[in-house]
């Protein structure tokens, strides 16, 4: 494992002369959560994962959490690794994450893969997820995650693999609770910044959601893919928030098409 300046562990992995792409992970998890997805790539692909400011090993935001501010840390993360290109593939929060970069910085991406991400939410959904952002402040990262794990994992593949319950349980309540209300809010709040993105998103894009996603389903996904030229969109089926755990291939066929077709490694 390595660290930027800033205190972002990371680990880059993969041919050192292969075209990068970049693993955002999700709020209150941290990049081992890409290692069912990471295998699927590096046999033609760079492969750099990292924990966001907060979470994992990585040092606790420099400033109050907003989307700008992991836009900024991905930029340095690819700048102390020497990478001026790259493709970036975000799951929810760092789905989110993927669109502000693409906005911020749109000369430094190849392509976006936006997994289980939200688009603007109704009054109902904004309202639970404010109350789970205020049960978090009050209470910590422990008052959600049972919720959560129920939101992320269909039921039978709960009943079944405890131990990779366990695990998921594990990444989310080791996060701090005076830091992690504040990144929470930013799920909740800063979809502001990339709904109708200006400037707009023009690289190639896939947006992939499941049916069971409740939180971020089947019209956020198109939602956002209506926000990109030319973007496409992928619904998998009888899978909830979590699908690159709980059917990884499901995921992990697409997202190397999409890869592959763009011709990187030509």
């Amino acid at each position: 494992m390595s660290f930027t300046p800033d205190g972002t562990k990371f680990e880059l992995t993969g041919p050192a002369d292969a075209p990068v792409v970049v693993l955002i992970h999700g709020l209150g998890l941290r990049k081992e959560c890409w290692q069912w997805t990471t295998p699927a790539l590096i046999d033609a692909y760079r492969v750099l994962s990292y924990d966001l400011h907060g979470h994992g090993g990585s040092l606790v935001p420099p400033e109050t959490a907003n989307l700008s501010m992991f836009s900024t840390q991905l930029s340095g993360l690819l700048d102390h690794c020497g990478v001026g290109r790259a493709t970036i593939i975000g799951f929810s929060l760092g789905g989110m994450i993927a669109r502000r970069f693409a906005q911020d910085v749109p000369q430094r991406a190849n392509a976006l893969i936006i997994l289980h991400s939200p688009h603007r939410r109704s009054e109902e959904a904004q309202e639970a997820i404010l109350k789970r952002v205020h049960q978090a402040q009050e209470i910590g990262p422990q008052s959600t995650v049972e919720a959560a794990l129920d939101r992320w994992f269909t039921k039978k593949f709960r009943v079944t693999n405890p131990d990779l319950m366990e695990t998921v349980r594990g990444w989310v309540q080791a996060n701090q609770k005076s830091i992690y209300h504040t990144i929470y809010r930013v799920l909740a709040t800063g979809i502001d910044e990339i709904v109708a993105p200006s400037p707009a998103i023009t690289c190639p894009a896939l947006v992939i959601t499941s049916d069971e996603d409740h939180g971020n389903g089947p019209e956020m996904a198109h939602a956002i893919a209506e926000e990109i030229s030319g973007a496409k969109t992928l619904i998998l089926s009888n899978l909830r928030h979590m699908s690159l755990a709980e059917e990884p291939e499901a995921v992990n066929r697409p997202i190397r098409q999409f890869l592959d077709s763009l011709d990187l490694l030509a």
